[in-house]
């Protein structure tokens, strides 16, 4: 895991993309469609606004060593995002995301040194909680991006912390193919292998191995591949072995 030095500069730097996009955006456009299914600009925004402050609770426990927060929490931030216009949502967000990070910042090294949660079903200590945010902010962050500009891509930052944690990330997301199979998988920007079994479990595991790669994909793609969020137009389909995409993105819907 890298320090966390490294997790707070890139949930920083996630934070001031994701406010540089919305922020200039007129009402309107907060409107218009996201990557994101079904979901609009202030949709994604709305959610992330949420989680900033469902985040926010989980932090406080971990400084305060107190349960978590759940649902009878969660359900009534929810509502107030739900019920906010558009534009609202989507400044709000954009203040509540900021306060977030900006706490984070200024944690001292007792604080995070002392920090411990258990969330989702995870006991994180503060580099896992940012791990968490930052899958969550920088995808997110993307949808909205990417609905803007198509050539845009999960930023780089992100994507160098987050692929070395994506193994976690594959076990929650995968859902068990009707063929399982298994095959090395090997990224490049950053490079890395790994070994995906896809059924019953779907693993993605660390592979020191040597031997033949399968599929070759951007370190960026798997990231999006896990995320659901790999289709047929942002693909580098001329890289060895992307005849099994297809079947890998039912293995990995989104969410």
């Amino acid at each position: 895991m890298p320090d966390l030095d490294a997790w707070i500069s890139a949930v920083r730097s996630s934070q001031d993309r994701f406010a540089s996009l919305v922020s200039p955006l007129d009402d309107d456009q907060v409107g218009h469609p996201s990557y994101a299914e079904d979901w609009s600009v202030a949709d994604v925004a709305s959610h992330l606004g949420s989680q900033a402050e469902i985040f926010g609770l989980a932090l406080d426990a971990g400084l305060k060593g107190t349960a978590a927060p759940g649902i009878e929490q969660f359900q009534p931030l929810w509502d107030s995002w739900n019920s906010r216009p558009a534009p609202v949502q989507a400044s709000d967000s954009v203040k509540a995301n900021e306060a977030l990070v900006s706490r984070i910042e200024a944690l001292s090294e007792e604080d995070r040194a002392r920090f411990a949660v258990s969330l989702f079903g995870r006991e994180l200590d503060l580099a896992g909680l940012l791990a968490m945010r930052l899958g969550e902010h920088a995808l997110h962050t993307w949808d909205i991006a990417v609905a803007l500009d198509s050539s845009a891509l999960v930023s780089p930052d992100a994507v160098d912390l987050l692929i070395d944690v994506l193994p976690a990330t594959a076990a929650r997301a995968g859902r068990s193919a009707a063929e399982p199979r298994t095959l090395v998988v090997g990224t490049v920007e950053p490079r890395r292998r790994f070994t995906l079994t896809t059924g019953p479990d779907v693993l993605l595991t660390h592979d020191s191995g040597t031997g033949p790669v399968e599929l070759v994909l951007p370190a960026e793609e798997l990231l999006r591949l896990v995320y659901g969020r790999l289709d047929a137009t942002r693909t580098s389909a001329e890289l060895p072995g992307h005849e099994v995409v297809p079947e890998l993105r039912q293995v990995f819907p989104g969410f």
